[in-house]
């Protein structure tokens, strides 16, 4: 019986974050199996690595209710729970969406952080049919929305439509109309929502919907930071390498970091953050 390991990522503590299971050997396990496993854990998205050579690992991803291509907070706490149990430095991840690259370290107190090297980002402005469903489904409307950062659906291992807002209150006040949303979702195969409000030019607030998974919100998601940071880059905000903090969670009362490294000249984007195990009761 495959064991089940649980932690939360993007955090330091138990208590924050946003908890992945992460199943170290899958081997034997098939996609019903897998499926069950991650329905019973609960969590936006269980991992399964199936070990292929030294520090390589194929990884594959399960919601609730269906697989995903990839999972950031997923991907960083699979690798801190590797680099627990074995040693720090680099791993190789392949994934439905592409080989991603993770580099671990463990800081003087011990405590291990993962940073993982997306695939080739890209983003698009997003329809303004998309738009208008998605605010109807949103509650929301025009008003509501930044002009400075333009809805684009953006691409970081997965699809995600962002939707800047104008003020930290209209984030906060998140209620959708879940059953619309998922529809929406699955029509554009778009995994998660990715809404942010601008603190300033380092920070960035973020809420994300994720009724596709049969979650109403994630309380971190690396692949929509990554995602993010290619989405910022398109729009010419990255003109020299930027370092951004993705604050995610807090309106759950899971609150997040996520550390997001993009440059000019690379579609690539580096997503960092800690993880820690949660304890069974």
């Amino acid at each position: 019986m495959a064991d089940i390991y649980r932690y939360a990522a993007f955090t330091s503590t138990p208590t924050g974050g946003n908890p992945a299971g992460v199943v170290l050997d899958a081997r034997g396990l098939d996609e019903t199996r897998m499926q069950q496993i991650a329905a019973e854990v609960g969590y936006s998205e269980t991992a399964f690595a199936f070990p292929t050579g030294p520090r390589r690992y194929d990884l594959r991803f399960f919601s609730p209710l269906t697989e995903v291509a990839f999972c950031g907070h997923a991907t960083v706490a699979t690798a801190v729970a590797l680099a627990e149990r074995t040693t720090t430095g680099d791993l190789h991840f392949d994934t439905p969406a592409g080989e991603i690259a993770i580099s671990t370290s463990a800081d003087s107190s011990g405590v291990v952080r993962a940073g993982l090297r997306s695939v080739a980002t890209t983003s698009r402005p997003a329809t303004d049919g998309e738009v208008r469903e998605a605010l109807k489904a949103l509650r929301w409307n025009d008003e509501d929305l930044d002009s400075v950062f333009p809805p684009h659906v953006a691409f970081g291992g997965n699809e995600h439509l962002v939707l800047a807002v104008r003020t930290r209150e209209r984030l906060a006040d998140l209620d959708y109309d879940f059953d619309a949303l998922k529809t929406l979702m699955l029509e554009r195969n778009w995994t998660t929502l990715q809404l942010v409000w601008r603190h300033d030019d380092e920070v960035f607030h973020s809420r994300n919907p994720f009724p596709v998974g049969g979650v109403v919100e994630d309380a971190a998601t690396g692949a929509a930071a990554a995602a993010l940071g290619g989405y910022l880059r398109t729009l010419g905000h990255v003109t020299e390498p930027r370092r951004l903090t993705v604050v995610q969670g807090e309106d759950m009362g899971r609150p997040s970091r996520i550390t997001v490294d993009v440059a000019p000249d690379d579609p690539r984007v580096t997503v960092t953050g800690g993880a820690v195990p949660i304890p069974l009761d």
